[in-house]
């Protein structure tokens, strides 16, 4: 099987979402089911998705939420077919790459809903309220971003370095032949009875200079590649805390948001 190209993280342009996946007539069908079930079934219909591969049933939780959320709040069809394209291409961001980018995801996500609550055609509407923005904010981010992981984990490959030693100013055919040479013989040594009275015994030969420099450089490369992994894992902690931090942020601004509201609304 080919292997595929590492795709690098990078940063998504946000655009308008309206009817992108999900049509008038398609909202119609989905207002008119009445069960959980009949949703999922319609949902994993319009999206080709099987409930029995792990992965699309996954999807299909993901945007059966999405919908049961929308329907709570009171969005009505062109609100709801456009959160369910903002949530869906947000895991496609999410899961272009198996390397960390969920600060490109976040990012993309943050643009997503500027662009469908700000009046400034062609480039976005003014689809959503503040506080609407802010009750889909909200989800998201209890929803998908704190499992933002998992969801990498599940629909991308892991990724394995292969390393590979070329040693300079010695030609294929000379590293071939001394990995011939320490590769153990098979054939049976002969015995001291076999031996010829005549031949002297051959001293044992030490290591040669070209087999110390190859375990050299094995141990050095090995070295670095400890090294590499080990900031590679701390670039990756790093990454998470600053997410968490952002996180807790955007829940302390929800939750006095909603504090001021209610002492608002007692005066």
């Amino acid at each position: 099987m080919a292997q595929s190209q590492l795709i690098m993280p990078r940063p998504w342009k946000a655009k308008v979402m309206i009817w992108a996946d999900l049509s008038f007539s398609a909202m119609d069908l989905i207002e008119e089911a009445k069960t959980a079930d009949q949703l999922r079934d319609l949902l994993a219909g319009f999206f080709t998705l099987r409930s029995s591969d792990p992965c699309d049933s996954v999807l299909l939780d993901l945007y059966l939420h999405t919908m049961l959320f929308s329907r709570e709040q009171g969005l009505n069809k062109e609100q709801g077919s456009a959160f369910l394209s903002i949530v869906k291409t947000l895991h496609q961001a999410c899961v272009e790459t198996p390397l960390a980018n969920e600060q490109h995801c976040f990012q993309y996500f943050s643009e997503l809903l500027l662009c469908h609550s700000v009046r400034r055609p062609p480039f976005s509407v003014d689809l959503f309220s503040a506080e609407q923005v802010k009750m889909l904010a909200e989800f998201v981010i209890n929803t998908y971003f704190r499992h933002f992981k998992l969801y990498k984990y599940m629909f991308t490959p892991q990724v394995r370095l292969d390393v590979t030693l070329s040693y300079t100013g010695m030609s294929e055919e000379t590293v071939v032949q001394e990995d011939e040479e320490q590769k153990p013989s098979s054939s049976p040594e002969p015995s001291s009875e076999e031996q010829s009275p005549d031949t002297a015994p051959v001293e044992e030969q030490g290591p040669s200079p070209r087999a110390e420099l190859r375990q050299y450089i094995q141990s050095e490369l090995s070295a670095e590649v400890s090294r590499l992994q080990a900031s590679v894992e701390e670039k990756l902690r790093l990454n998470a805390e600053a997410l968490s931090s952002k996180l807790a942020q955007l829940e302390e601004r929800s939750a006095g948001q909603r504090d001021k509201s209610h002492k608002g609304k007692k005066k």
